[in-house]
C-alpha cells in the first residue's frame, strides 16, 4: 500500500498545545520532512499504526490560534484545511488542546470542526489542568461539543490507546459538523458562494468569501467574483469575524461551565501557585533570567567541546588508521588515491563531526522540551526592541544555532515585512552547527587543550562561547544598521504563550537528535563527499603533461631528498602544479592580506557550497600532501604540521587561526541560505545584498584580527 492511499490525519493545535510531542510519541523514528506543495516550507509527516495491519499518514501543521490567518504559516494551514482538493487535506483532524487553558484552545476546535472536518478533540496536560484545581468532565465535554474526547499525556504517551479509539470510531461514523453558523448571515449569499465556487459546508464557504485573497485554489477572476459578492451583499467581514469570535467565545465559556469543575472556587481557596510560577520569578527576571540564560549557554558550549572530544578522536583516528590500511593492501592507482584520499577523508570529514552535532542538539531539545526555551524568547524581546527587531525576531535567530535555512523559513510568524526581511538578512550571522566542525578544528590549532579560565574552564570552550555571542551581537548590530536605512516605522508586537515546565521526555529528545544528526550526515554530508571527490580529481590533474614531469623534476632538483621527504615534496609540487593549485594561486593575491595561501583559498571556494565543507576539503588537500606517520595521521594534526614557506614556522598561528575564525563568523558561506532568502522574499535582490555585506563584513574583520596579531 503506498502512502497516497493511506488515511491522512492531521494533527492541529495551539501553539505549546503538545501538538509536536504528541507527533512523535504517535511515530517515533518512523518520519519523513519534506515541502508543502508549491511551499518551501517544512511539512513533517510520520506514520501511525491505526489497527494491527493497518498504518495511517499523521501531518504535523505549523501551531495556530485561529484559522483567520495573520502570519505566513497560519496562512498555509487554511490553504489546507480549506480545500478538499488540496493534496494535504486530512481525511480527520486531531485538535490537541491544552487542558490547563481549555477555553482559548476550543476556540480552535470549534472552527475547525465547523468546516466539516470530522475531529477528534486530544485533551493534553490534564495532569496540568488537575494541578491548578480544575476537574474536567470529559464525557460530557463530548456530548455537548458532538465528537470523541481523549484524555492525553503528549510527553508520556499515556492515553494513546484511547485516542487511537476515538480517532477510529470518528473515521467510522464521521460526525456531522454543526451546520449552523456561529452568527448568522444571508443564505442568499451563502448560495451565491456555492454556487459560483461548488457545494461545501456553510462555514467553509463563508470561509472562502472572507479569506479569499489568502486562498490560493481561486484565481485572480475568481477573487474578483468575491469582491462583487460582498460589496452586493453588503459583508463586511473584519466586523464578522470579530463578532463571531466573540460568540464563540460566549459558546464555549458555558460549555466550560458545565463541563469543567474549578475546585479553587467551590472551595473559595486561592489560585494555586504552581512550580511554573515559583520557577518564572528567577528564569524571567530582569536580570537574574539573562544571567541564568547565558549561564546555560557557557555550560553548553563548555561540554559541547570537552564531552565530544574523545568521540571525535576515535573516529578521526579511526578513518586515518582505515585510510592507511587500505594503502598498504590496495595497489598504488588512481582508483585507490579516489577511494582514499577522495572518497573516505570526505566521509571522514562528516563523521568526525557527529558527536558534536549530537551534543548540541541534545542541550537544544532538552530546553526546548522543559519550556525554558520559551522564557528565552520571552526576556530576549526586550533587547531585540531596542535594535528595531520585531520580538518574533527571538525565534528564528536562536532557531539560526541549529541551521540558518528553517530559521529563515520561520520567519513567516511576523506579520511586519520590514521586520521580516531584516530578520532574514541578519539570522545567518547566528553560529549554526555547519560553523561547528570549522570551529572546532581551528579552535584546536590555535587555543592551547589544557589552559583553563579560573582553572576550572576550559579555554576552548570559552573560545566556542564568545564566537556564538559574537554573531549574535553582530547580528543585532546589522539589524539596527538595516533599520536605520530601511527607515521602517511600522509598530509590531510579541504575543507569547508561555508553556509550564516539564520534564523532558528522553524518547522525544532521542528523536530529535536522530533526526538532526541524520539530516546532517545525508544532507550536508552529501555536498561534503561529493566535493571531496570532485576535488581530489582537481587537485590529482593539471594541465597537460606537467603532472607527468614533476616527479623527474624534484629528484633532479633535490638529489638529497629520500624516504619520506622525497614522497612528500613530490605530493606537494604536484597539489601545487594541479588545477586545483593553478586556481587557489589565481586567488591567492585577494586572500594574502588575510594571511591565507592557495591552499585555504580552494577550501574558501569549495565551502560556498556549505561552509562545513571546509574541513573536508583541508582533509583532502591535506591527505594529498604525501606520506605522513602515525603521529600526524588525523586532520588536526596535519595542519598544525603544515609550515609557512614564507617565515618556516607554523602556518596555522594564533594571527591566521583568529583570522579565519573570524571570517567564517561573519561569512555568508552557505548556498542553501541564499536559495531559501531568495524563495522567502520572491527576489535575487536580497540574497545578492545578504551575500554582499556579510562577505564584506567577513572580509574586513578577518583582515583586521590578521593585521593586529601578526
Amino acid at each position: 500500500m503506498t502512502l497516497a492511499n493511506v488515511t491522512r490525519i492531521a494533527l492541529i493545535g495551539n501553539p505549546n498545545a503538545g501538538k509536536s510531542s504528541l507527533f512523535n510519541t504517535l511515530t517515533g523514528l518512523n518520519q519523513k520532512t519534506g515541502n508543502f506543495p508549491g511551499v518551501t516550507m517544512d511539512k513533517l509527516t510520520g506514520v501511525w499504526e491505526l489497527e494491527p495491519g493497518r498504518n495511517v499518514e499523521v501531518l504535523d501543521l505549523p501551531g495556530i490560534y485561529s484559522i483567520y490567518p495573520k502570519s505566513i504559516d497560519e496562512e498555509l494551514v487554511i490553504n489546507i484545511l480549506a480545500n478538499p482538493k488540496h493534496p494535504d487535506y486530512p481525511d480527520m483532524a486531531i485538535v490537541v488542546a491544552d487542558a490547563s487553558n481549555l477555553k482559548r484552545n476550543l476556540l480552535l476546535f470549534s472552527q475547525v470542526r465547523d468546516l466539516g472536518i470530522p475531529t477528534v478533540l486530544a485533551l493534553n496536560m490534564i495532569d496540568v489542568a488537575e494541578n491548578q484545581g480544575y476537574v474536567i468532565n470529559s464525557l460530557k465535554l463530548a456530548r455537548e461539543l458532538n465528537v470523541e474526547v481523549a484524555e492525553i499525556n503528549a510527553k508520556k504517551g499515556i492515553g494513546v490507546g484511547g485516542l487511537k479509539l476515538a480517532a477510529i470510531k470518528t473515521l467510522k461514523h464521521r460526525y456531522a459538523s454543526n451546520d449552523a453558523l456561529p452568527l448568522p448571515v444571508s443564505e442568499q449569499l451563502i448560495e451565491d458562494v456555492q454556487k459560483q465556487f461548488g457545494e461545501a459546508d456553510p462555514y467553509r464557504s463563508l470561509l472562502w468569501l472572507m479569506e479569499h485573497d489568502r486562498m490560493k485554489m481561486f484565481s485572480e477572476e475568481q477573487r474578483e467574483s468575491f469582491d462583487h459578492l460582498m460589496e452586493k451583499h453588503h459583508f463586511e467581514s473584519k466586523k464578522y469575524k470579530s463578532a463571531e469570535t466573540v460568540r464563540r467565545y460566549e459558546q464555549i465559556s458555558e460549555v466550560v461551565e458545565r463541563c469543567v469543575i474549578n475546585l479553587n472556587r467551590q472551595w473559595d481557596a486561592e489560585p494555586v501557585k504552581t512550580w511554573t510560577d515559583r520557577l518564572d520569578k528567577v528564569f524571567i527576571h530582569s536580570f537574574w533570567g539573562y544571567l541564568i540564560f547565558l549561564s546555560i549557554l557557557f555550560v553548553m558550549f563548555q561540554a559541547v567541546f570537552t564531552w565530544a572530544t574523545y568521540p571525535m578522536d576515535l573516529i578521526d583516528g579511526g578513518v586515518a588508521q582505515l585510510n592507511d590500511w587500505l594503502k598498504e593492501i590496495l595497489p598504488e592507482s588512481a582508483l585507490t588515491g579516489l577511494l582514499t584520499d577522495g572518497l573516505i577523508a570526505g566521509v571522514g570529514g562528516v563523521l568526525i563531526f557527529v558527536p558534536q552535532i549530537a551534543f548540541l542538539f541534545l542541550f537544544i531539545s532538552l530546553l526546548e522540551e522543559t519550556g525554558y526555551m520559551s522564557r528565552v524568547m520571552f526576556i530576549m524581546d526586550k533587547m531585540m526592541r531596542r535594535f528595531g527587531l520585531n520580538g518574533k525576531s527571538v525565534v528564528p535567530l536562536i532557531s539560526g544555532i541549529a541551521c540558518a535555512v528553517p530559521a529563515i523559513m520561520s520567519t513567516r510568524s511576523i506579520g511586519s515585512w520590514k521586520d521580516r526581511l531584516i530578520t532574514i538578512l541578519v539570522t545567518p550571522l547566528m553560529s549554526c552547527s555547519a560553523r561547528l566542525p570549522i570551529y572546532t578544528v581551528l579552535i584546536a590549532l590555535v587555543v592551547p587543550e589544557k589552559n583553563t579560565l579560573f582553572g576550572v574552564f576550559n579555554l576552548q570552550g570559552v573560545a566556542l562561547f564568545g564566537l556564538y555571542l559574537l554573531g549574535f551581537f553582530m547580528a543585532l548590530f546589522s539589524a539596527w544598521v538595516l533599520k536605520k536605512i530601511l527607515r521602517a516605522k511600522e509598530r509590531s508586537y510579541f504575543i507569547m504563550e508561555l508553556p509550564t515546565y516539564k520534564g523532558p521526555r528522553f524518547k522525544h529528545v532521542a528523536i530529535s537528535i536522530y533526526n538532526s544528526v541524520r539530516a546532517f550526515v545525508f544532507e550536508a554530508g552529501k555536498i561534503i563527499v561529493a566535493i571531496s571527490i570532485v576535488l581530489w580529481v582537481f587537485a590529482s590533474y593539471g594541465p597537460g603533461d606537467s603532472m607527468a614531469k614533476i616527479e623527474e623534476q624534484v629528484r633532479v632538483n633535490n638529489p638529497s631528498l629520500t624516504g619520506v621527504d622525497l614522497t612528500n615534496k613530490i605530493a606537494s609540487e604536484k597539489l601545487e602544479n594541479s588545477y586545483a593549485g593553478h586556481f587557489g594561486k589565481l586567488i591567492e593575491p585577494a586572500i594574502k592580506p588575510l594571511g591565507y595561501d592557495w591552499k585555504i583559498g580552494i577550501a574558501l571556494i569549495t565551502s560556498f557550497a556549505a561552509r562545513e565543507v571546509f574541513v573536508g576539503t583541508m582533509s583532502t588537500i591535506y591527505s594529498l600532501g604525501g606520506e605522513v606517520d602515525d603521529e600526524n595521521a588525523t586532520i588536526k594534526n596535519r595542519m598544525r604540521a603544515e609550515i609557512n614557506p614564507d617565515t618556516g614556522k607554523p602556518m596555522y598561528d594564533a594571527a591566521l587561526g583568529f583570522s579565519l575564525l573570524i571570517f567564517y563568523a561573519f561569512a555568508m558561506q552557505c548556498m542553501s541560505t541564499l536559495a531559501t532568502t531568495y524563495r522567502e522574499t520572491k527576489s535575487w535582490k536580497y540574497p545578492l545584498i545578504q551575500f554582499g555585506y556579510m562577505t564584506t563584513l567577513a572580509y574586513v574583520a578577518a583582515f583586521l584580527v590578521y593585521q593586529i596579531l601578526s
